[in-house]
């Protein structure tokens, strides 16, 4: 398993247009194959964190690679973030309760 934790803080002027990017980009993430879960959280001091996982490398290459996503890193590199964080990241050791 592959995981993305994608840090991120946006202009405040530009938050509901941002919104409505993430809400597209899960969206389409979920189509891709290999793709497993998209969470979002927000820290009090307003910073937006992402968790993605993929099934393997390639899956998470194929998304980050994706046309419509592409545009959307460009999109908000110029407009929408004043900084962020991406970390990939491989799966070492799993637990849950109750186990699955």
């Amino acid at each position: 398993m592959v995981i993305t934790v994608f840090r991120a803080r946006v202009k405040p002027e530009r938050q509901k247009e941002y919104s409505e990017w993430v809400a597209r980009m899960r969206e389409l993430a979920a189509t891709m194959p290999g793709f497993i879960s998209h969470k979002g959280f927000y820290a009090d001091d307003g910073e937006r964190v992402s968790i993605i996982e993929f099934e393997s490398e390639e899956a998470q290459r194929a998304w980050r690679m994706h046309p419509e996503h592409i545009a959307a890193q460009s999109k908000g590199r110029k407009e929408f973030y004043q900084e962020y964080r991406i970390q990939v990241c491989t799966l070492q050791r799993e637990s849950a309760h109750p186990k699955r």
